[in-house]
């Protein structure tokens, strides 16, 4: 990978800032790794059933119900329906220190499976009025279950533990069904980063072109603003056979396809990261008639607020041309979304410094920004954050990429994720947790 000098070059760096500071014992490191092998089994088991029993953004009913049940048997402090079916949970440690709080995501993805797992789902419901198959497709299953280790880890370390950790299960975060608010911007309205009020935040997302024990993360900009368009085009319909009757849309929203490609090639500056997707095309009914609409919808992705403005800007100016020149004309709607995930640069320093200890992986990369977007953001645009990538393909083991059908995550991962998050949280706890007078 092209940054791997650069990144072996931070972390080496990352350490040496922080040799002086209070990293946790030995011993108690020697605690964890025997906490991971006490509740590996029991964080994989409910990962498979998690897997198996998926559920869409706002209706992880039965996963937000198997969450609090485990957390309300770990002696946590509970609190539901949050952002409509998310978990909150509230760790206070036996010792003073600040409060850090960690996120994992619940909701699953209309996708069918098509992998050969044992545990495979075989859920389908209704989505967008269409009968679809539900997948845990982005690796939640992981997220969730990884999560739920870590609690079930810090519980038992309670005692000792010098600070207090909010434990986030995030509902929707692929975001919610149309008409429904939901992921991480309404938990954040919601006031889910109050009372207790956490210094940093941290996140991990499963990565099947990693192998299990790779762990990778990005300092800064991470991964991209999403915005959602759709364009409706319109003109006159007409007898195919007589098209000097008609406007054609289909004409026009050809055009309009290729020229919205000269945004980003002609437009911007070829040094700034940015997408403009069409993805949606749709028009007509019978192979001899012009049609009145055409339907388009796609996406935009960048990482610049100004890059965004140009954008939608140009989009408009583009279909004001193309619709005025053949006297059609069309409706834009552009729906800013999530916005792009900045990692905090000192946090993410510090803590790519504490990746290269944690047992167990094999493996730390720095990675380039990816033009893929996650709700993450919201929380790192309040307070703090740090979002890393978590290894989940098994050596020799293929898997599909993210949100297809053959998207296949080792369970061997788990353990992995609830031993780098872990040890994340305690070093974060006991750099800042107040030092006892000698």
């Amino acid at each position: 990978m092209r940054n791997r000098g650069t990144g072996a070059l931070l972390i080496l760096l990352g350490m040496l800032l922080i040799m002086d500071m209070p990293r946790y014992a030995a011993a108690q490191q020697d605690n964890v790794a025997a906490l991971v092998a006490k509740h590996r089994a029991d964080a994989i088991r409910m990962r498979e059933h998690i897997h198996r029993n998926p559920e869409l953004g706002n209706r992880e009913f039965n996963t937000a119900e198997l969450v609090a049940s485990h957390l309300t048997a770990l002696g946590i402090e509970v609190r539901t329906g949050v952002a409509h079916t998310g978990v909150v949970g509230v760790l206070k440690g036996g010792r003073p220190g600040p409060v850090v709080a960690i996120r994992a995501d619940m909701d699953a993805l209309p996708v069918t499976e098509e992998t050969v797992l044992p545990f495979k789902s075989t859920v389908r419901t209704t989505y967008l009025g269409k009968e679809v198959g539900v997948m845990h497709a982005c690796g939640h299953d992981v997220h969730t279950a990884v999560q739920l280790g870590v609690a079930s880890i810090l519980a038992d370390m309670k005692a000792d533990l010098p600070g207090t950790v909010k434990f986030i299960f995030q509902p929707a975060e692929e975001g919610p069904p149309p008409g429904e608010e939901g992921g991480a911007d309404l938990m954040v309205r919601e006031n889910v980063l109050q009372n207790p009020a956490p210094e940093a935040i941290f996140g991990l997302h499963a990565l099947p072109s990693l192998e299990v024990g790779t762990v990778g993360y990005t300092i800064g900009p991470a991964m991209a603003a999403v915005d959602h368009f759709t364009i409706k085009v319109r003109g006159r319909q007409a007898h195919g056979a007589r098209p000097e009757e008609g406007i054609d849309p289909i004409v026009m929203a050809s055009e309009i396809v290729l020229a919205l490609q000269t945004i980003r090639s002609r437009t911007l500056s070829p040094l700034e990261p940015s997408v403009v997707t069409v993805g949606i095309f749709r028009g007509g009914e019978r192979f001899n008639i012009i049609p009145r609409e055409v339907h388009l919808e796609g996406t935009v992705r960048t990482y610049n607020p100004e890059v965004r403005d140009t954008v939608e800007r140009r989009m408009n100016s583009i279909l004001e041309g193309i619709t005025g020149a053949y006297d059609g004309n069309f409706e834009l709607i552009y729906d800013r979304g999530t916005p792009s995930v900045i990692n905090d640069p000192d946090l993410s320093r510090e803590m790519a410094g504490y990746l290269a200890g944690v047992p167990g992986v094999e493996r730390v990369l720095e990675l380039p920004p990816t033009m893929g977007g996650e709700d993450f953001a919201y929380f790192a645009n309040v307070i703090p954050g740090f979002f890393y990538r978590l290894g989940t393909t098994r050596p020799g083991q293929p898997s599909g990429g993210l949100h297809t059908p053959t998207m296949t995550a080792d369970s061997g991962s788990v353990a992995v994720g609830m031993r780098v998050m872990t040890h994340l949280v305690l070093e974060f706890l006991n750099a800042r947790a107040p030092r006892s007078n000698p």
